[in-house]
């Protein structure tokens, strides 16, 4: 792994001293004082720290660990095999040979324009199938800590699938987005949302600016505001709809749209929509996305020459797929050089990050201020569902009578607002309790325990260290549905990722951290995955870090291997 832009110095500003007791050596990486043992190849490394010219007021450190050749060369060849395979049995099913049981063209409509394109379809029919069962399995309780699963049974490799009547009872929740464990039927949430649903009902049946603005509309978005600390924000019903439905308001012919490579499909749904030039900017890197603006600045529009009406800059606070954060200081460092507008996306961020759980601003210690469009989702850390847009007021009014999603859906339901109230009175401390501080300090020293117990036993984990959303790298297409069973058999649940929504060859397992999760949960789910690991061969880190059991909390010992 190389040294990324932001490890260097900017602005010709020297590289200042970390905290958390690091201190940073001459070529711009942050090592502990004390137990740190020097790499045997030192061009390689795993964890890097930006400090950046003083734009970071702490240590920045990620994690992603280059392919191993043999792992990738293998999984290449997997990919290969099933292809052919694929193929074959393709040529099975025209020749009836086997039955066929995906949508296609009936055999009067062959002169018709195809519904169904065979090609695209080639990955769902002879991949996505056979380990099908790993997804879409029914759950029968609150997704909290634990979870009780819905047994299932398929005896057509996975077309159709039967149910048994039994359930499986207690098992560990590690794929829930439940960050501070607000998702649950117990506890004064879940009272008052029940209170709420006796008073109001469940359904507004109207839109805001018909009959369907409720009093507890107006107090959700007056306290989210206060939360981000911005001058007003507003609250829509879905998370998906925020992005998709609000950027083409906000952006249109003649603008420019500068997006991350790893943007979630609602972001780029919603560039797409706006009718914007988009241009894609390589993940978290400062450098790819300079020359962007550089660019724009000085070429102007295709053809014309002209300026761009507005340049916005899409990125997220945490990527849900990499679990790394956005590099703001210096995102917010390069609109301000080229007056471009920022447009932050903090879905997994919010209720996740910073002190106080205000998200990935606060994390840096930055002004809300300096993000012009600061979104999220309520359906991770406040157990509901819906999302929001703050800002400053104009900005605000604005999408009130412009924003499709403002104005033509349906309000919000009257128990998932005051969820989403409840929960965040609880987080800023307002309910009278400490309990919303100590959950979000609990979901920070589960995460850190997490993370480093997985380096520990070896396995590829990429992402930032202080990130929830915890990727561990299955990379070969078998093992992906191998990892999701053999978790199950021992009672955790989990979620595998793999192609297209990773590139081909890093499939990968995603573990979401819960402040809900004790450490007796952690451990078993711990010991789980080491001996799932075992059994699957995936711990392929030529990294291990050295166990301790007195070290000090943001220390870290590193050794390589050779094999």
């Amino acid at each position: 792994m190389t040294e990324s832009a932001a490890s260097k110095e900017a602005n010709g500003g020297p590289c200042h001293g970390a905290a958390n007791g690091l201190e940073v050596g001459r070529n711009g990486f942050v090592k502990s004082q004390k137990h740190h043992k020097k790499s045997s190849h030192p061009e390689e490394k795993v964890h890097h720290s930006a400090c950046n010219g003083g734009l970071y007021s702490r240590p920045y450190i990620e994690s992603f660990e280059e392919t191993p050749m043999l792992v990738a060369v293998l999984t290449y060849m997997g990919y290969g095999i099933l292809t052919i395979f694929g193929y074959l049995r393709d040529f099975m099913r025209s020749w009836k040979i086997e039955k066929c049981h995906i949508a296609r063209e009936r055999e009067e409509q062959k002169d018709f324009v195809p519904l169904y394109q065979d090609f695209e379809n080639f990955y769902t029919r002879n991949l996505y199938m056979r380990i099908r069962d790993s997804w879409n399995r029914p759950i029968c309780s609150v997704p909290a800590d634990k979870m009780d699963l819905v047994e299932r049974v398929s005896y057509d490799y996975n077309w159709t699938f039967s149910y048994t009547g039994r359930v499986v009872k207690g098992v560990i929740n590690m794929g829930s987005y439940n960050y501070l464990g607000f998702a649950e039927n117990t506890g004064s949430c879940a009272e008052a949302a029940a209170e709420v649903t006796m008073k109001y009902g469940v359904g507004v049946g109207s839109t805001r600016q018909e009959i369907g603005n409720l009093d507890r509309h107006e107090e959700l978005e007056k306290l989210v505001a206060r939360f981000l600390g911005v001058e007003s924000a507003m609250a829509f019903g879905m998370g998906f709809a925020t992005n998709s439905m609000n950027i083409p308001a906000l952006t249109g012919k003649g603008c420019l749209i500068l997006s991350d490579e790893l943007n979630h499909a609602s972001l780029v749904l919603g560039a797409r929509l706006s009718g914007s030039t988009i241009r894609v900017f390589k993940h978290n890197n400062m450098q790819s996305l300079e020359k962007l603006l550089k660019d724009a600045i000085v070429h102007g529009q295709p053809r014309t020459h002209r300026p761009w009406k507005k340049i916005l800059i899409l990125v997220e606070g945490i990527y849900s797929m990499e679990g790394s954060i956005i590099r703001l200081p210096e995102v917010i460092a390069l609109k301000k050089k080229y007056k471009a507008y920022l447009y932050l996306d903090e879905a997994h961020s919010i209720g996740a990050l910073g002190v106080s759980g205000r998200g990935v601003v606060e994390y840096f210690g930055l002004d809300p201020t300096d993000v012009d469009i600061m979104m999220g989702t309520f359906t991770k850390s406040f157990g509901a569902a819906g999302g929001y847009i703050g800002g400053k007021k104009e900005l605000i009014d604005y999408l009130r009578s412009h924003s499709h999603s403002g104005v033509y859906a349906t309000s919000m339901s009257p128990p998932v607002v005051e969820q989403i109230i409840t929960s965040m009175k609880c987080i800023m401390g307002e309910d009278g309790t400490t309990i919303g501080r100590e959950r979000v300090q609990r979901l920070a020293e589960n995460t850190v325990y997490f993370r480093r117990r997985l380096r520990e036993m070896g396995f590829i984990i990429y992402g930032n260290n202080d990130s929830p959303v915890v990727p561990l790298m299955l990379y070969m297409p078998a093992k992906i549905g191998a990892f999701g069973r053999e978790m199950l058999k021992r009672n955790i649940g989990v979620v595998v990722v793999g192609f297209p929504a990773t590139p081909i060859i890093e499939s990968r397992a995603r573990f979401c951290v819960s402040a809900a999760h004790t450490k007796e949960m952690l451990d078993q789910a711990l010991s789980a995955i080491g001996e799932v690991g075992d059994l699957l061969q995936l711990k392929y880190s030529r990294h291990r870090i050295l166990p301790t059991l007195d070290r000090p909390f943001d220390e870290t010992t590193y050794e390589e291997c050779e094999d």
